[in-house]
């Protein structure tokens, strides 16, 4: 089944809403934001959040199904006050897991990160219970380097802070 990596438009928000639900569903301590929230967001909200993946400092792509038009994955990354870009919003349907799209993701949004100027890597925050991504960016070269955060949804939890370095940086 062919998928295309592309980034997504505003008019496509309602297929945006549907990941974002499906996502939330799937993998709910993966996001800073409940299902409930989410499925409470009007027309407007879902039109802005499409539009933030093009402001300056923000990169996103999303995974879609050539012959269905189902969008199946999605990756973003932003630049954070501090000077360092951020992963974000990871998702990948149970369907296409194991295979190439999650790769395919992270590399789109690997080559956007290299070009923001002065940064020398890529930052991301996973839940302490997601092994399932930790083993995934571990792969991938992303190395914890001890520091924990509160999960911002139960702070009785933790998400691990990860990093990839880019070489000659």
């Amino acid at each position: 089944m062919t998928v295309l990596v592309r980034r997504p438009v505003e008019a496509e928000w309602e297929h945006w809403r549907d990941l974002r639900l499906r996502m939330l569903a799937d993998t709910p301590e993966a996001f800073a934001e409940t299902l409930a929230t989410a499925q409470g967001h009007d027309e407007a909200e879902w039109r802005f959040r499409v539009r933030r993946t093009w402001q300056p400092g923000s990169f996103t792509v999303v995974g879609v199904e050539g012959a269905t038009d189902r969008w199946v994955g999605t990756m973003g990354a932003f630049t954070d006050p501090a000077g360092g870009v951020v992963l974000v919003s990871v998702f990948v349907e149970p369907a296409h897991r194991g295979g190439v799209l999650a790769d395919r993701l992270l590399a789109a949004v690997l080559a956007w990160a290299r070009d923001v100027r002065g940064v020398g890597g890529i930052t991301l925050h996973v839940h302490e219970r997601n092994l399932r991504a930790q083993a995934f960016y571990r792969r991938r070269g992303f190395v914890d380097h001890g520091v924990r955060v509160p999960y911002v949804l139960d702070p009785t939890s933790e998400e691990i802070e990860m990093e990839l370095r880019f070489a000659g940086v």
